[in-house]
């Protein structure tokens, strides 16, 4: 063995500590206990999503900015995929920064999902919609009518809510072409500026 492949290996068995403290310290005080939930979170190096100056920080618990935006907290990030109920063959549309890594964390339960990322985030995916679930990776002030077209009835989505400077998770199903967010939490998560309410005009 060389040193370089024992170094690889000495990271790997730190990361998979860590992955493991992840769960019991954060994903499962929160009450995210889906089985299949817990081993996609446990099988997807999260550092692996993170520039290099940031992977030392890929376990804490709360949002991590980047370039991009911010990386959810994984018991954020737990909460909103727990409360879609994935099922394998499904398809997912995932909005917002750290699209990447929750699309790793889907292909996990075997969901077929694609990313919007960037600045765009509003626009969606049209072209391959509908969507059986949409992930929405952060608070919204209010949510497009682009969105709610591109989920399938019957459809779930989950996402980030902000209300007077207070942000909650929200979930809620498609019915008769009307989405209605039900915040079901209070959680810290990053705003998303593209979904911010813009401002009415007065005379």
């Amino acid at each position: 063995m060389t040193a370089d492949t024992q170094s690889r290996g000495i990271i790997g068995a730190m990361s998979d500590t860590a992955r493991n403290v992840m769960i019991d310290s954060q994903l499962r005080p929160v009450g995210v206990g889906d089985r299949e939930l817990i081993a996609a979170f446990r099988a997807v190096d999260r550092e692996a999503f993170l520039p290099e100056g940031l992977k030392v920080l890929a376990y804490r618990d709360r949002a991590i900015p980047t370039n991009e935006g911010a990386l959810l907290a994984p018991a954020a990030l737990g909460l909103l995929m727990q409360a879609l109920q994935l099922g394998a063959g499904q398809s997912l549309l995932i909005i917002g920064p750290g699209a990447d890594y929750a699309k790793a964390l889907a292909i996990e339960l075997g969901v077929d999902a694609v990313t919007v990322t960037g600045d765009k985030l509003t626009k969606g995916k049209a072209k391959d919609a509908p969507f059986d679930a949409i992930l929405i990776l952060g608070a919204i002030d209010e949510l497009p009518k682009t969105i709610v077209d591109q989920l399938a009835d019957g459809g779930i989505i989950a996402s980030g809510v902000a209300d007077q400077g207070v942000t909650r998770l929200a979930v809620a199903r498609k019915v008769g072409g009307c989405v209605a967010l039900d915040p079901f939490t209070d959680v810290q998560v990053p705003v998303l500026d593209q979904f911010s309410r813009k401002p009415a005009f007065t005379f």
